[in-house]
Formats: C-alpha cells, sequence, structure tokens
C-alpha cells in the first residue's frame, strides 16, 4: 500500500467536503434545529446527518474498498487498508448559532494502528491526506505526506518557527472541566504561556487556521480522530509540527511550529 494519497483522493476529498458543506449550509439557510447531545453545546442536527450521509454514499460508489468511519455514526470495514474519516459538520454549535466559523472536514487514514502517540515522540504518521472546508468563508484547505499544504489551490509558506510566547493559541475546554484539576491544571499551565488565547469553535478550522498563520498554535484533549486528523495533515504539510501528549491519563492533541509544540509538551506535563 502506498504511504502517499493519489492525486485523484485530493480531488475527491476537495469535492466531497465542498458538497458536504455547501449542503449543511443550505439547509441552515432554509432552517434546522438541534439536538443535544452530552451538552447544550454538544450537538446534532439533520444538516449533520445529511451531509455525512452524502459522502458515505459517494465514497461507497467511488471507493467501494475502503473503509469509512463518521462522527455521526457511518461505519463501513473496508478491504483496501484505507480509511476516510468524516465530520461532516465540525463546530456545530457556531452552525446553529449563525456563525461563520464551521465546517466540512475528511481524513483518509491507513488502518495500521499508531502505538507511538507518547508525550516524548512524534506519533506515527498514518494520515495520508486532510481536507477542510469553510464554506461562508470559502476556505478549502488540503494537504498531506507528499503534497504541500494549499488554500484554494495556493500553496502555503512553510511555517516559520517560534515560541509560544510570541504566539496565539487556538485551544477548548468546555466549561465543565475547569472542576476537574487533571485536566484544568495542565490546560492553565500552557495556556498561561501564549501571547493571547482563542477559543473558536471547531478544531477543523483552528488548525486550518494554524496552517496559514493565523493562529500560532493549538491544543486540546480527548479529540476524537475526525477533529484530529484532517487539521494534522493540513499542518505537517505546511511545515507544522504535530504531537499528542499523556498527562494524567488524557491525551492532548497539539500542533504548531516545533518549539511552540515542544513547549506545550513541557507546561502540559508540569515541567
Amino acid at each position: 500500500m502506498s504511504a502517499f494519497a493519489t492525486e485523484s483522493d485530493f480531488v475527491l476529498a476537495a469535492s466531497l467536503v465542498r458538497e458536504a458543506g455547501a449542503l449543511a449550509f443550505k439547509m441552515r439557510q432554509e432552517g434546522v434545529t438541534g439536538t443535544q447531545k452530552t451538552s447544550v453545546s454538544d450537538v446534532v442536527t439533520a444538516a449533520d446527518h445529511a451531509a455525512e450521509r452524502l459522502v458515505v454514499d459517494t465514497l461507497r460508489q467511488l471507493r467501494p474498498e475502503d473503509g469509512i468511519v463518521g462522527e455521526e455514526g457511518a461505519s463501513h470495514t473496508g478491504t483496501s487498508g484505507r480509511t476516510w474519516v468524516i465530520d461532516p459538520v465540525d463546530g456545530t454549535y457556531n452552525f446553529l448559532s449563525g456563525s461563520t466559523y464551521w465546517c466540512s472536514a475528511l481524513a483518509l487514514r491507513t488502518d495500521t494502528a499508531d502505538t507511538t502517540d507518547t508525550a516524548d515522540t512524534q506519533p506515527a504518521d498514518n494520515v495520508l491526506l486532510g481536507a477542510i472546508f469553510q464554506p461562508q468563508e470559502d476556505k478549502l484547505w488540503l494537504g498531506g505526506p507528499g503534497r504541500p499544504a494549499t488554500l484554494n489551490g495556493a500553496v502555503l509558506p512553510a511555517l516559520p518557527d517560534a515560541g509560544l510566547d510570541r504566539l496565539s493559541a487556538g485551544t477548548y475546554l468546555h466549561p465543565t472541566w475547569l472542576q476537574r484539576e487533571e485536566v484544568a491544571g495542565p490546560w492553565k499551565q500552557a495556556a498561561q504561556a501564549a501571547a493571547t488565547i482563542r477559543m473558536l469553535g471547531s478544531g477543523s478550522c483552528d488548525l486550518g487556521s494554524v496552517a496559514t498563520g493565523a493562529l500560532g498554535a493549538w491544543f486540546q484533549h480527548s479529540c476524537p480522530e475526525w477533529d484530529w486528523l484532517p487539521g494534522k495533515a493540513v499542518v505537517e504539510a505546511a511545515g507544522g509540527t504535530t504531537a499528542i501528549a499523556e498527562v494524567h491519563g488524557f491525551r492532548w492533541h497539539i500542533a504548531g511550529p516545533a518549539a511552540a509544540v515542544r513547549e506545550i509538551q513541557r507546561l502540559l506535563a508540569g515541567n
């Protein structure tokens, strides 16, 4: 199996996130309501489900041997050793609230388990491509191993290295986690070292912004793969660094310039 996605994979991924995002936006304009999942800010809509179905139906037709996993429950075991990871609407609370800061995101990964995610090592790179589309801003990020990161087709310049004290840091911590010191403590250690903090509500939009330099770095705990892999691929393709650090039993996902990522790892660990 190739370590790289094909150009047709990238073309397909770009088309899928554009179509999913456009469908979700159209449904929002027509009026959608949300159903609460785990909290008032963790919601799902008919647009999430419809956009995921659109992506799944297309993949089952055009990539029948590939696996599929989606945030809203899509699951198909493939035979190719590759799996598409779908986030039909990332930032659903923003989506419902009328914000433009939401996206449709997609990743293609190999099925090889990632067994080297620790606080001290770079995780094994099993993601082949990432695609992120922010419909209302008309921003399409693509990237992956062997292919430079692009925004609307233009190659992004390589991210310059920088320390955390010079950078804004995108992050997210639900208010209920502030009561749990094993999470809030490490988060505060890292957050207070940044030049400023941004909590905008869409991890994939955040990671696309890291790839362009609009956000300096990013960290968040307990990310499912659909919130992590699309942006991870794009950030790495832009010359950035990603890592996963385990602290007090929680996995923190980190992205940005190499120096900032190392510093966030150290601060999360309490060093």
